[in-house]
């Protein structure tokens, strides 16, 4: 859940430096900052997008790296049980043999 928003944002990231780039030198830009638009340099505004991308970027991988690892633990654990499981059934399995 928390990867698919971090990936949205750098969508919508995307969508914004591309619509920036489009404006000519001399058409005004604005920043949203809570509730209100603040006229910003066109510049500026690429330069904070682009951060915004590259820390979206990296909180992604991270992301995707601990969901790898969360997968990666719950396999050992599932192949643990199971192995339990199978040493519990063939033990309770050799009591319950007549000798």
């Amino acid at each position: 859940m928390q990867k698919q928003q971090v990936d949205l944002e750098g969508a919508e990231v995307d969508k914004a430096v591309s619509e920036l780039k489009k404006a000519g030198e001399e058409d005004t830009v604005y920043k949203s900052t809570g509730t209100i638009l603040i006229r910003a340099k066109k510049d500026d505004l690429l330069k904070e997008l682009e951060e915004k991308k590259e820390l979206s970027q990296t909180r992604s991988t991270v992301l995707s790296k601990q969901e790898q690892r969360v997968r990666d633990n719950i396999k050992e654990l599932q192949a643990k049980l199971e192995e339990s499981v199978k040493s519990r059934s063939a033990s309770s399995s050799e009591k319950s043999s007549p000798s």
